[in-house]
């Protein structure tokens, strides 16, 4: 059974007409003329195309062109549908209980590191110490002065080398005996992993 193609070029032959005088009859292109000839439709345009070509070319020919244009129906392979077997759709976000769930823990994780590294840091900076009392240069009328004031929690306070009692939000007062020959209190504070913060306050034992 000769294809649409082979009676085309039968038809172009036996006329004696050569593809370049087809292609100045029907206006296509010599090299679609023989394309459709050989049948190498995956290398022609689509098919609306393709059945107005065979059309032309039928009519110049002197063929039937309802004819011509059913052989094509005939011979013209389906284009073959890529379908992908995943489509790709965007999904909809939707807050789960899972994603509760992991959005939680991370938070727990984030305020625990947070807490360490505070506490961290907390541990290796040198402390604090503010001295209320006595005042720099002030003048002590007795033996005994008083000292007062407030320093980082969980450190060892000392005081001219007389350990000095904190409470537990890091304050402290006491009283402590000085002579004439006293003429300035040194506060030592000395933090857990060994950071020592010094102050010194003048006074005048009269």
């Amino acid at each position: 059974m000769n294809t649409v193609g082979q009676i085309l070029k039968d038809a172009r032959i036996k006329k004696g007409i050569s593809l370049s005088r087809l292609e100045y009859l029907t206006k296509i292109k010599r090299d679609f003329i023989l394309k459709i000839e050989k049948g190498d439709w995956d290398k022609l345009p689509e098919f609306p195309v393709v059945s107005g070509f065979v059309k032309n070319l039928g009519s110049a020919l002197d063929l039937s062109v309802d004819n011509i244009n059913a052989m094509l129906r005939r011979d013209y392979p389906p284009k073959k549908l890529t379908i992908n077997p995943k489509p790709d759709v965007q999904s909809k976000f939707t807050w789960s209980p899972k994603l509760t769930f992991a959005v939680g823990v991370g938070i727990l994780i984030i305020s625990v590191l947070c807490y360490l590294g505070f506490e961290y840091s907390k541990f290796t900076r040198p402390p604090e110490i503010e001295i209320t009392g006595p005042k720099s240069n002030e003048i002590v009328l007795n033996k005994k002065v008083k000292v007062s004031g407030k320093t980082t929690t969980d450190v060892s306070l000392t005081v001219n080398n007389q350990p000095i009692t904190l409470n537990q939000d890091g304050e402290f007062v006491s009283e402590l005996e000085v002579t004439k020959e006293t003429h300035e209190l040194k506060f030592v504070a000395t933090s857990r992993s060994g950071k020592v913060t010094e102050k010194s306050v003048s006074i005048t034992v009269e």
